[in-house]
């Protein structure tokens, strides 16, 4: 599977029972009282103007720890991971995430349950108590600033961005992702298109994902390659591809800036200021 376009791409996150969640958060809070915040760096844009490569990483999912991690840290390559703290990924190795974001890696905002449309084609893992065409925008804003606070508690930051579970916007009455704009730096789907591309990897080989990165236009100054599993889970990109295009970056840094999605996107406002 190939997916290149945001609105078709089918997270098969494996949902469990809500209440498992909330069995977690207090732990997960106290954090805010004994975690520092970090000041972010003050990036700017490379000189001769490099074309961003945004490495992300969504649902917060086992082989992103046991399989992505290692291979980014091995090269010194920094990523964002879209967190869903419902998945069983986090919320039982929830030290660790916080471990990645100290290492410089980004922790970014996926929502708090994942909330996706039902009735698209391949939605049948959508449970019914958490389709997003019975939620309530005041219901995802709610979600989506809890979910900000438990980043918050984990990685210090009191900035961060989001990517909108399966790229949906519209809840039953009306667009929550414009209601939650003010909470982030960036949303991945609400760049300009003029500006930024974006290729979801789904066994498919790293050839084909240089093959995209090589194709753009001149325009386009951002890359987000949106992974999920590596090596496993759902969506999967083997280890074997998923090394061979770190590679490929690598030795390609005179073109290509690799950051995390914030620090590309803040230093993007501080260029066009």
């Amino acid at each position: 599977m190939f997916t290149l376009v945001c609105k078709q791409i089918a997270d098969g996150d494996n949902v469990v029972r809500v209440t498992v969640f909330f069995h977690n958060l207090a732990f997960l809070l106290i954090g805010l009282f004994i975690i520092q915040p970090s000041a972010l760096a003050a990036q700017q844009w490379p000189e001769g103007e490099k074309i961003a490569i945004s490495l992300s990483y969504d649902d917060a999912l086992n082989s992103q720890l046991d399989n992505a991690l290692p291979a980014l840290n091995q090269r010194n390559l920094k990523a964002s991971f879209y967190i869903v703290p419902l998945s069983d990924g986090f919320k039982n190795r929830i030290q660790e995430w916080r471990q990645l974001a100290q290492q410089g890696h980004e922790l970014g905002n996926h929502s708090l349950f994942h909330a996706c449309h039902s009735g698209k084609p391949g939605r049948e893992w959508v449970e019914p108590w958490n389709a997003l065409d019975d939620r309530m925008v005041q219901t995802m804003v709610s979600e989506i600033t809890l979910a900000n606070t438990i980043l918050t508690s984990l990685d210090g930051y009191s900035e961060h961005t989001f990517t909108p579970p399966c790229f949906d916007q519209m809840a039953k009455d009306g667009n929550y992702v414009n209601a939650v704009k003010e909470q982030f730096v960036a949303i991945k789907s609400l760049e300009d298109p003029n500006f930024a591309a974006l290729i979801a990897p789904s066994d498919i080989s790293s050839a084909k994902i240089i093959e995209f990165i090589e194709k753009q236009p001149p325009n386009i100054k951002l890359v987000n390659v949106l992974f999920h599993g590596i090596g496993g889970d759902h969506l999967v990109t083997s280890t074997e591809q998923h090394a061979k295009f770190l590679d490929y970056l690598l030795a390609n840094s005179d073109k290509y800036w690799i950051d995390t999605y914030r620090n590309i996107m803040l230093a993007k406002k501080r260029h066009s200021q």
